[in-house]
C-alpha cells in the first residue's frame, strides 16, 4: 500500500511539472516573440531617422557620416528596400539572394512587404518622397511556427492530462478493492478462530469422525481465503518453485467440491516445473477461472486445465465448454465490477489479473471464446 502511495505522489509531481513547463513555455515564447517584434521595428525606425537625416544635412561632417553608416551597417538580419516615387530601387539589403539582383523581384518584393508592415514614407524635398519597406528578420519568420510548435505542446499536455486523471482514477479503484479485501480477510479472521476453538471441542468427543475431518478442511480452506485477501494490496513474497505441486494441490481440491456432471480433467508435464510464485493466490487465480467455467456451463460440461512450456514462460490454460462471451463481454471482463451473473462483484477476474500482472509479472487473457461453444482463459509466466 506505502509503494501505491508513494507511485501516486509521483503521479501528482509528475503532473504539476508538466503544467509548469507547458505554461513556461506559451508565456516564453509569446514573450519572445513579442519583444523581437518590437525590437525590429526599433532598429527600423532607427534606420529611417538616420536616412531622414543624412537627407536633411546638407554637408555632414565625416564623424555624422561615420554614425550613419554604423547604424546602417548595424542591421544584418531585417531586410529593407529604399524605392523613390516610381518605384525604382535606392537601396536594399539582407534579401534573400534568389531576389537581390533582380530588380523586378526586389519592387515585387517591396509590396509584399508592405502588405505585412505600413511602409515608412521620407520627404527628402517638398514633392518628392521615398518610400522604405521592411519585413521580419529570418529568426522572427522561424518563429512564426512557434504557434504550432505551442499547439503541439499543449495537444501532448491534454494527452497526458487524460492519462494522468485515468490513472489516477485507477489507482482509487484499486485502493478500493484492496480495502475491500483486507477488511473482508478481517471479517472472516473473527468468526473462524470461533470455529477452530469449537473444532477443538468437537475433537474431544470422537476425534476420528468423518464430520470432523470435513469440518477441518472447510476450516483450512476458509484460513487459506482469510489469507489471500489479506495478501491484496501488498506486495506477496514469490518463496513457492514447485508448479506442478501447486496446480495438482488446487485441482485435486476443487474435483472433489464441483458437480459430478462437470468433465475436469487436468493435464501436467512428466517433468517437474519450477518457476517462482505464491502458492496461495495462483490457487485463487485457477480457482475463479474454474468457478467462473463452472457457472458458465451451468453445472454440466467439461472442463480441461493443461500445464505447458513455451520457450521460456510457463502457459496455464483453462478450457470449457460453458456459453461463451460476446466480443464486448470479452473486452470488459477483467474490469472491476463487470458481471454477467445477478450475483456477482465482478471482482474474481480483475483480482486475478492484478495477481499475475502486477505480483509475478506475467499476462492473463481470454485466449478464444464463441457464444455457445465455450471459453479459453490463458495465463503466462517467465521462468525467471
Amino acid at each position: 500500500m506505502r509503494k501505491s502511495i508513494f507511485a501516486r505522489l509521483n503521479n501528482w509531481i509528475i503532473f504539476v511539472l508538466m503544467t509548469i513547463v507547458v505554461l513556461t513555455i506559451v508565456i516564453a515564447s509569446t514573450i519572445l516573440i513579442n519583444f523581437l517584434r518590437k525590437e525590429e521595428i526599433k532598429r527600423v525606425d532607427i534606420l529611417v531617422n538616420a536616412l531622414k537625416f543624412q537627407q536633411e544635412m546638407k554637408d555632414p561632417n565625416l564623424e555624422v557620416q561615420a554614425l550613419l553608416l554604423q547604424i546602417y551597417s548595424s542591421n544584418s538580419t531585417i531586410p529593407v528596400i529604399l524605392l523613390d516615387e516610381k518605384d525604382g530601387i535606392i537601396e536594399h539589403k539582407n534579401l534573400p539572394k534568389d531576389v537581390e539582383n533582380d530588380p523586378e523581384k526586389i519592387v515585387v518584393l517591396a509590396k509584399n512587404m508592405g502588405k505585412s508592415y505600413t511602409p515608412i514614407e521620407i520627404e527628402i524635398v517638398k514633392g518628392n518622397k521615398q518610400t522604405v519597406y521592411y519585413d521580419n528578420s529570418p529568426l522572427l519568420n522561424n518563429l512564426r511556427y512557434s504557434p504550432y510548435i505551442l499547439g503541439f505542446f499543449i495537444l501532448c499536455y491534454f494527452l497526458f492530462t487524460f492519462w494522468f486523471f485515468r490513472t489516477i482514477k485507477k489507482t482509487d479503484e484499486g485502493y478500493l478493492w484492496a480495502g475491500l479485501a483486507k477488511e473482508t480477510a478481517h471479517q472472516i479472521g473473527t468468526p473462524l478462530s470461533s470455529m477452530i476453538g469449537w473444532m477443538e471441542i468437537m475433537k474431544l468427543d470422537d476425534p476420528d469422525s468423518e464430520g470432523v475431518h470435513e469440518i477441518e478442511k472447510d476450516i483450512e480452506r476458509l484460513r487459506t481465503i482469510s489469507e489471500r485477501f489479506s495478501k491484496i494490496g501488498s506486495v506477496p513474497e514469490l518463496n513457492d518453485t514447485d508448479f506442478n505441486k501447486t496446480i495438482q494441490e488446487n485441482y485435486d481440491y476443487l474435483k472433489t467440491r464441483i458437480s459430478r456432471k462437470i468433465n475436469f480433467g487436468l493435464h501436467l508435464p512428466d517433468h517437474r516445473i519450477s518457476v517462482p510464485h505464491n502458492r496461495i493466490l495462483m490457487s485463487w487465480v485457477i480457482e475463479n477461472l474454474v468457478k467462473n467455467a463452472v457457472d458458465a456451463m451451468k453445472g454440466e460440461g467439461s472442463i480441461s486445465m493443461s500445464v505447458s512450456e513455451r520457450n521460456k514462460s510457463i502457459v496455464v490454460e483453462v478450457q470449457d465448454t460453458g456459453s461463451g462471451m460476446t466480443k464486448q463481454q470479452a473486452g470488459n471482463a477483467f474490469k472491476p465490477g463487470y458481471s454477467t451473473k445477478k450475483r456477482g462483484w465482478g471482482l474474481g477476474l480483475s483480482l486475478a489479473r492484478r495477481v499475475i500482472q502486477e505480483y509475478h509479472n506475467g499476462d492473463i487473457r481470454i485466449a478464444h471464446t464463441e457464444v455457445g461453444k465455450g471459453t479459453t482463459f490463458r495465463i503466462t509466466i517467465r521462468k525467471g
